[in-house]
């Protein structure tokens, strides 16, 4: 099954909260209610410099995409 780079995703136990999923490496989720970011990869220490430098792009990225969800949804 091939899954779409983003995903948007909610749960009842946290009805402020918006998730996105990001699934392709290095996969993270992200709760915009507070930008809290949960990487789902274990990381090197070479690899935290690179992600340092990505890891803005990334969310920016997942923020992008609400955007253009949202409005999808207002069309």
């Amino acid at each position: 099954m091939e899954l779409p780079k983003f995903l948007l995703g909610d749960n009842t136990d946290y009805p402020d909260a918006i998730f996105i999923i990001h699934t392709d490496y290095p996969r993270f989720v992200i709760n915009l209610e507070n930008d809290e970011v949960e990487w789902l990869e274990d990381f090197s220490a070479e690899d935290e410099k690179e992600l340092a430098t990505e890891a803005e792009n990334l969310i920016q990225a997942a923020n992008d995409f609400y955007d253009r969800e949202i409005s999808r949804y207002e069309e």
